[in-house]
């Protein structure tokens, strides 16, 4: 298949047990897996596109420590290969004095009990990482993922406070999970071949481990398509029935996940996930916090990557309007060639870009500010959590004194890419940061973008909200009295 790479099945641990799989189209999710051939139906099918949250499972890895990192992921939308070598947990794994599904019985966090598995699963993956009771917001936070139809999220919410207070499980298998993914460490990289029904040819998936052997795989096959959270792909199979012959997962290989910081500079693998590419970026830059929690959800940002959200291009990706206001660039590899390109310069248009067949999206480089920097991202959608943007920009000045000596202005869902506003951005450089100069800036964004009419906004409605958010982001940074925080958030700002 490719060099180095030996055809063998899937094998991952479930139940505390490792469990093979083959035969089965590489395309097939977790979820079909659980319902139709493991006969585990606890987890729900839903909208099968990522946004319910029915379908929430628990993926573990084996961290530095040797203990296992669970995080939730959308059944629906993850490939069975991508769990080989890790860990599957569901709602029927749990076992019966669980704190969560317990509270939410006391609580009565259940009523049609459609969606009552999701939050179980997402309420006992914040239990297992988090051993001190999380504030009313961060429970919310947790389950952003989750969506309930009949309750009203109180009593769920409630549950989610009280489960801290019940003891934990008597039984617990992480022992013998933690065995079991030792022993699959020996395993030689996945490399799965199996026939696909639907069209009549095989479907593979290869895996490598090293960074070298991705770019080998990916410039010898460039017709593959290069998975990454699947959050995207996925969607391709199972909403779209797309054909995908040839899977080239990322997802294995450890330094593509890396995040460093060398002299000023982020420096994220396109591989790293992106609940970890933002937590890098709110460590070193605090107001893009609540940014990153409205960003998808918990399940999404877990399987999701930055780099993929890149290489997808949408023109409301949320991704692109911040890392463009921050200057950042984009490393490209094709075999053993690197090149480097600044973001804001590689969309070409509508879900297109400069990365040729072949290439991957190696790594994110992020200048970090200095103090002389504002910065904001803002974000309009029609839920607050879990959806997609109508509108979503990164706005950067640099002042010397009440001067603005530079300025980045980057908005989504106002062109058919994600893209600066330049007539914006000259009318605000080289003037005083006051109230004349926004609205200068405000009236030069009519010429920056002519933005379509969609079922998420108007044209109008987005070039007037576009302003406003400009508006705004001069009000919270202005020289004289900004807006504190809790004049323009919904929670309490956290001490």
């Amino acid at each position: 298949m490719t060099e180095g790479l030996t055809e063998r099945p899937i094998r991952f641990v479930h139940r505390g047990a490792i469990v093979e799989v083959a035969g089965l189209p590489a395309t097939t999710t977790v979820l079909a897996w659980l319902r139709e051939h493991a006969g585990r139906t606890g987890t729900k099918e839903g909208c099968n596109e990522g946004d319910c949250g029915a379908c929430t499972v628990m993926v573990g890895d084996l961290d530095d420590g040797g203990t296992v990192r669970w995080r939730t992921v959308n059944a629906c939308l993850q490939f069975l290969p991508t769990l080989d070598g890790r860990a599957l947990r569901t709602v029927e794994d749990l076992p019966a004095d669980h704190p969560a599904p317990r509270a939410m019985v006391e609580h009565h966090g259940s009523q049609c009990g459609f969606c009552t598995p999701g939050f179980v699963v997402s309420l006992a993956a914040l239990h297992a990482n988090r051993p001190d009771p999380p504030s009313r917001r961060e429970l919310a936070d947790a389950l952003a993922g989750n969506l309930c139809r009949c309750t009203g999220y109180r009593p769920i919410l409630d549950a989610g406070e009280a489960m801290y207070a019940l003891p934990a499980p008597a039984v617990n298998d992480d022992d013998a999970t933690v065995a079991a993914l030792q022993t699959l460490r020996a395993d030689p990289p996945l490399a799965y071949r199996a026939p696909d029904p639907a069209t009549g040819a095989d479907s593979r998936f290869l895996a490598p481990r090293s960074l070298d052997a991705l770019a080998d795989a990916a410039a010898t096959h460039p017709q593959a398509t290069v998975l990454a959270g699947s959050t995207d792909i996925g969607l391709w199979a199972n909403k779209q029935f797309r054909p995908l012959p040839l899977l080239i997962s990322v997802g294995a290989v450890p330094g593509f996940k890396a995040i460093t910081e060398t002299e000023g500079v982020l420096h994220i693998g396109a591989g790293a996930a992106l609940e970890d590419a933002w937590a890098a970026l709110v460590a070193h830059l605090p107001p893009m916090r609540d940014y990153a929690l409205r960003f998808a959800s918990p399940p999404v940002r877990h399987a999701g990557t930055m780099g993929g959200n890149l290489a997808n291009g949408s023109p409301i990706g949320d991704s692109a309007p911040v890392l463009m206001a921050l200057d950042a660039r984009i490393v490209l590899r094709h075999g053993g060639a690197e090149r480097t390109l600044p973001l804001d310069g590689f969309y070409t248009g509508y879900m297109k870009n400069l990365r040729q067949p072949g290439e991957l999206l190696w790594r994110i480089e992020v200048p970090l500010p200095g103090p002389a920097t504002r910065l904001r991202a803002y974000k309009l959608s029609k839920r607050f959590d879990c959806d997609i943007s109508a509108l979503a920009c990164g706005l950067a000045v640099t002042l010397d004194g009440e001067r603005v000596t530079a300025a980045r202005v980057a908005f989504g869902g106002m062109a058919a890419t994600v893209a600066r506003a330049r007539a914006a951005e000259a009318a605000l450089t080289g003037q005083p940061w006051t109230e004349a100069t926004l609205e200068a800036a405000c009236s030069a964004l009519g010429s920056d973008y002519t933005p379509m009419t969609d079922l998420r906004g108007s044209a109008g409605y987005r070039v007037r909200s576009a302003r406003a958010l400009l508006r705004r982001f001069w009000l919270e940074t202005r020289p004289d009295a900004p807006l504190a925080p809790s004049a323009t958030q919904v929670w309490e700002v956290p001490a």
